[in-house]
């Protein structure tokens, strides 16, 4: 049986897997940690709806991060709210910082709600939604 520690670990490390791949701009291996039924909720645009979705909406150079003005996702304030040895939900925190040339600044104040499945011996993602606190443009 799994243990509630080894189910919070496995999946702070698919968010942290996540968060540094779309901040790299590395869209393959984001995208290898959905279900390839997967569903993205991003307000304001259409659901994105299985692994093909959304590669190609975070494979669009609008989403795609600038090496002149890095972004990070800062990922925090994980909670397990149910979970089982094959499913998980986790709510988290999450605050986008953009470099401008001179200094970080918030861009995207948000809170992810994900549902994780385990496959295989990794957690991956099968729906996440964003809601977003505050956004600064």
């Amino acid at each position: 049986m799994t243990s509630f520690a080894e189910v919070y670990a496995a999946v702070e490390a698919t968010i942290a897997e996540h968060a540094h791949a779309q901040d790299e701009g590395r869209v393959g291996d984001m995208v290898a940690l959905y279900w390839s039924d997967a569903v993205v909720e991003i307000p304001g645009i259409a659901t994105l709806k299985g692994v093909e979705a959304i590669r190609e909406a975070f494979s669009r150079p609008a989403w795609q991060p600038d090496p002149a003005n890095p972004q990070r996702h800062v990922v925090a304030n994980s909670v397990v709210t149910d979970w089982s040895d094959r499913e998980a939900k986790v709510t988290s925190d999450v605050v986008m910082v953009k470099f401008d040339g001179a200094a970080w600044a918030p861009a995207i104040v948000a809170r992810y709600h994900d549902e994780f499945g385990e496959s295989g011996g990794r957690w991956l993602l099968r729906r996440r939604a964003d809601e977003y606190v505050g956004y600064h443009p």
